[in-house]
């Protein structure tokens, strides 16, 4: 089957930028997609890279998009290659949503009740802005919490975290209530020893630490996981699939934070999550509630071996987004 071809890049800005050990992040660059069936159905998708995290960048993503005819073929859509996962991601979304779903209705028809926010798991602020921002995501249903690390020095962090784990554990009562910590492989093994020791104190409140290490240390954190009680996460090293696949095959049976806007084909990856049947948690990369429908259809299908809060509680780090559907 031929598709009409159509795409328009957008940007986002973060209401305040985004700290990480990667850098800041002031801009949400990407590209939304609509192909239109010769027999009249639309499918929207997103392409939403990260280049620095492991996806193609968002130039080569706009280059890929211009040099695309204006009709394309089910061959163009399954023959993307490799090296631009979020194109793959992008494109093969809307090809499901054109041919194998019903008809693409509205992206914006999510359950914004906050009882729902329970399910998914809220992006503090960097910094001692975790304290207020926890208050505010509390009240808002969130059960589940992230914070990223290895931003300020270590003392200072240890502090705040200590703050926020007593301010969580008073507001709780017998309500569970998890913290992710965040380190974006920013850590040196002997810090990543201080905060697994500091989190194996803190008890189950902390749910995993996420890629302490950088992605070439894979056997250090695999060691580290025997040698602490509090889970390990991967995210850079498992930012595409052949990454997923190249450290399952070198044993990791660990918790997978998966990106799937940026992971590659979104049947692939169903088939190896579903074969392998791992620990994962689904994330956002703050793509548009386009993409963010994508990947909860993708997730609803493989997340329940091993149910987790999925990364989704961001937008409010984002300004309001545009009507998308009025692009065309």
């Amino acid at each position: 089957m031929n598709y009409k071809f159509q795409f328009r890049p957008y940007q986002r800005k973060f209401k305040r930028p985004l700290q990480t050990s990667h850098g800041t992040w002031e801009i949400r660059e990407g590209i939304i997609l609509r192909l239109t069936a010769d027999n009249g159905k639309i499918g929207l998708g997103e392409i939403a890279p990260i280049g620095w995290f492991g996806s193609e960048t968002f130039l080569e993503a706009l280059d890929y998009c211009h040099n695309l005819p204006d009709v394309i073929s089910d061959r163009t859509i399954f023959s993307i290659p490799p090296n631009l996962p979020a194109c793959q991601f992008g494109l093969e979304s809307a090809w499901e949503s054109a041919t194998l779903k019903t008809q693409f209705k509205s992206a914006f028809s999510e359950d914004k009740n906050p009882a729902s926010k329970s399910n998914y798991s809220g992006l503090l602020p960097g910094g001692e802005g975790a304290l207020i921002g926890r208050q505010i995501l509390w009240l808002q249903g969130y059960r589940t919490f992230k914070w990223k690390i290895g931003v300020l020095p270590f003392q200072r962090e240890v502090r705040i975290l200590q703050e926020l784990v007593l301010t969580l554990q008073e507001a709780t009562g017998d309500q569970s209530v998890f913290l992710r910590l965040d380190a974006n492989g920013g850590l040196s093994l002997a810090e990543a020893e201080e905060w697994l020791q500091i989190c194996d104190q803190l008890g189950g409140i902390i749910e995993y630490l996420e890629q302490p290490l950088s992605v070439t240390e894979l056997e250090a954190m695999m060691e580290l996981g025997t040698r602490f009680s509090t889970a390990i996460a991967l995210d850079e090293s498992v930012a595409t699939l052949p990454q997923m696949q190249s450290v399952y095959r070198q044993g990791w049976r660990g918790i997978y934070v998966i990106k799937p806007c940026i992971a590659g084909s979104p049947s692939e990856l169903r088939q190896f999550c579903n074969l392998n049947k791992i620990d994962a948690v689904f994330s956002s990369v703050f793509e548009t509630e386009i993409g963010r429908k994508s990947v909860l259809k993708l997730a609803a299908n493989i997340q329940n071996y091993c149910p987790r809060a999925l990364g989704f509680g961001v937008d409010h780090l984002l300004e309001a987004e545009k009507d998308l559907e009025l692009l065309w």
